[in-house]
């Protein structure tokens, strides 16, 4: 204890800009509270929703003259929590928040409260001192206002946010009680948003476009309404005049910025109308302007009854001002829990006063961030015109356990603990699933979203479109004119090898527009708006259009340039070949791209992929010359080079005289098995064709098993443990 008094001692003595706001100054320089008569007043901790009032209801929201108070806040017309009683009522008003006029009618969002009791968290090896990354924590939030969790890196912020949404990973084991609306029940779908730090977001659709597409993967029920509900979540997250504009991406020029996008991604979990909104760290990547934009945004869906739990880093004075509770963290330990006002009158409780002209959450974590001390050590000896560096000279560890300390004998740990049992004494609404799309509807909904995008987007199949057909063009010129005479068989093999090989490898190319699939799929699967089945069936549908457009346009142009036979049905089997190969071609890439989830590596492993297919295709060396051990087990076998190029080639040779000298003649088979090994029975093309596709659909197969029991059993898994760990607590 000697310790802890030297160090808040020097820390008082050494900040000259230091003060509390009860001895030097007036509370109105620290302080930034709600002025009365704002939309929202700060509630206490004795405040409690009432249970009946929970139902989705039409109101005219009033002016914020008319004193537009808090309905929780009114009902339970209680004392206020005790760290409060003690600061100065006059003090600066957060930013007013904007209601959109008085003659603008809102739906209210039936909000749930959310409690949570002695929570721990251990996930082994995540922490190199402890398997704890939530330490015993205590905590609660209401309908109709906005709760963040508050702390430096690494410091259990988002797994606790985790924890409470039963989003945590199956690795993680969750310990203490989960309470909604004063049950232990896990929250079902749609009855909860969860927004993590970084969406994916579809660049070439605009922000309404992207909303209703996600409405109809979500909800039930017909096209008007899922049209209402977008309407409402862009009029909430104050997107009007975004609307109609392309979302933007690396694809163009211009696009919503940074601040535009986080909130998009906010809108699309809001089509659900969700209860409880969890989002974690909403400001992540924004400016001072478009953070205010943000919380402003959010304060008021929060005045629309939605219950907001978030994370957060840091923020401005402003954005501080707009929070009405905190939960601060460190090393997973609960330094506070209460309002805002609070908070600021702990620290000056313990000995660390917030500093004139400076930020709260920026003088909390100087406080509480343990990396100060590096800075501390680089600056013992460095002085500079005004002394030594004054404001970094307290010991972060010393400040950590002071305010733990107090924290945990302070009247505002027992007026938590006191609300969490009111909360939970009696049993409230119990929240219901609000229903799904049928798997119909995701199919037909993902398919036709798939040929939007692709259409517009030019590197998904239109820039494949015209690398193939600059390939073809450069080796129809070059094996041009070779005419059907027994000496051009092996020229013709050698053509027919170029076109299948080289187009199957410049098929790479998709690859980062794959990647892009592939992590919205993650994205909205992680939500459950989405799942392994009806997201390759779609993108499969929506592919096809593309793929088979490639095949035709790429084979006529060889096939006619080369000088193949000339005969409608060998013209129609050469675009079915190849429209397979490009099918099996983009399956490999599919499960390639699952597998390493990384652009160079998949690349990488395709490319080398494909060289080897070339090699074993029987080009180079006849398949039965080829080693059996490795190159015609497994290589031959599993590369669709052989297949497509086989079922080409007996396509064009079978049925095919050539005449030697004037009176000899041989078949097309006896001609070209010198140059290439193909099967003389004339149905042998179509069980190629049947091989091909049986590939096509193979890797399509391996990679509903990659996303099924990959990404799919990481979110059934989380939502499993959050059940049984409720069911456990009981």
């Amino acid at each position: 204890m000697e310790e802890i008094q030297s160090q808040s001692d020097l820390y008082r003595s050494s900040s000259s800009s230091a003060s509390s706001p009860t001895s030097r100054v007036p509370s109105s320089h620290f302080f930034y509270v709600r002025k009365p008569g704002s939309l929202r007043q700060p509630i206490s901790f004795e405040d409690s929703p009432e249970w009946e009032d929970t139902t989705d209801i039409d109101v005219r929201m009033e002016d914020e003259a008319g004193g537009g108070g808090d309905s929780i806040h009114d009902a339970t017309a209680t004392p206020i929590s005790p760290s409060l009683s003690k600061i100065n009522s006059g003090s600066m008003a957060s930013p007013p928040v904007p209601e959109g006029g008085g003659g603008v009618v809102v739906r209210k969002i039936a909000g749930a409260s959310i409690a949570w009791k002695d929570l721990t968290v251990t996930m082994k090896g995540k922490r190199k001192y402890s398997d704890k990354v939530v330490k015993s924590s205590n905590g609660y939030a209401f309908p109709g206002t906005m709760t963040v969790i508050m702390g430096p890196a690494k410091s259990g912020k988002s797994t606790l946010l985790r924890a409470l949404a039963g989003r945590l990973p199956p690795s993680a084991k969750m310990y203490g009680e989960v309470f909604v609306n004063g049950s232990k029940s896990h929250m079902p779908y749609g009855s909860y948003g969860f927004v993590e730090r970084e969406t994916q977001l579809i660049g070439s659709l605009t922000v309404r476009e992207f909303l209703y597409y996600s409405a109809l993967l979500q909800l039930p029920g017909f096209l008007f309404q899922k049209r209402s509900v977008v309407e409402d979540a862009i009029q909430a997250m104050s997107l009007s005049d975004y609307a109609n504009k392309l979302i933007g991406g690396h694809c163009y020029m211009k696009g919503l910025r940074s601040g535009e996008r986080r909130r998009v991604s906010i809108a699309r979990e809001l089509v659900m109308r969700p209860h409880i909104l969890f989002i974690d760290e909403p400001l992540y990547h924004l400016d001072s302007v478009s953070a205010l934009l943000m919380m402003v945004t959010l304060k008021k869906l929060a005045s629309m009854g939605c219950t907001l739990v978030f994370t957060i880093y840091q923020s401005s004075t402003e954005v501080f001002g707009l929070f009405d509770r905190i939960c601060l963290l460190s090393n997973g330990n609960t330094l506070f829990f209460g309002e805002t006002l609070a908070c600021l009158q702990h620290f000056s409780n313990a000995g660390f006063p917030c500093p004139i002209m400076q930020s709260p959450s920026d003088h909390f974590l100087r406080a509480i961030n343990t990396d100060f001390d590096r800075i501390i050590a680089m600056c013992k000896n460095w002085q500079d015109d005004n002394g030594d560096f004054s404001a970094v000279n307290m010991d972060t560890a010393v400040a950590i356990r002071t305010l733990e300390a107090t924290y945990k004998s302070s009247a505002d740990a027992d007026s938590v603990e006191t609300m969490i049992l009111k909360l939970t004494e009696r049993e409230g609404t119990q929240l219901k699933s609000k229903g799904k799309a049928g798997a119909a509807t995701r199919v037909a909904v993902l398919t036709w979203r798939s040929l939007l995008v692709m259409s517009r987007e030019w590197n998904y199949y239109w820039l494949r479109l015209i690398l193939y057909m600059i390939l073809t063009l450069c080796i129809g010129t070059l094996y041009s004119g070779l005419g059907h005479s027994l000496s051009s068989v092996a020229t013709r093999v050698a053509a027919v090898f170029v076109f299948v090989s080289f187009a199957s490898l410049l098929g790479i190319a998709g690859i980062p527009s794959l990647f892009k699939e592939i992590k919205i799929y993650r994205s909205e699967a992680s939500n459950q708006h989405s799942g392994a089945f009806v997201f390759l069936l779609g993108q499969f549908l929506g592919s096809i259009p593309f793929l088979f457009l490639m095949s035709i346009s790429s084979s006529l142009v060889f096939y006619f340039m080369v000088g193949l036979r000339d005969d409608f049905s060998l013209l129609m089997y050469f675009v079915l070949n190849f429209f397979m190969c490009l099918l099996v071609n983009e399956g490999l890439m599919l499960s390639i791209a699952c597998i390493w989830r990384d652009v160079y590596w998949s690349t990488l492993t395709l490319i080398s992929v494909h060289v080897i297919m070339m090699l074993s295709a029987g080009h180079f060396r006849i398949r039965n010359a080829l080693p059996k051990p490795v190159w015609t087990y497994p290589f031959v076998y599993i590369s669709f080079h052989t297949y497509s190029i086989e079922g080409l080639l007996e396509n064009e040779y079978l049925g095919e005289v050539f005449a030697v000298g004037e009176v000899r003649s041989i078949s097309g088979y006896q001609a070209i098995r010198g140059d290439y090994q193909i099967s003389p029975d004339t149905n042998s093309k179509w069980r190629n064709m049947l091989v091909l596709l049986a590939m096509a659909f193979g890797y399509r197969l391996l990679v509903y098993v990659l996303l099924r029991f990959g990404l799919n059993k990481n979110v059934s898994g989380r939502l499993l443990l959050c059940h049984r760990n409720n069911n456990s607590s009981r």
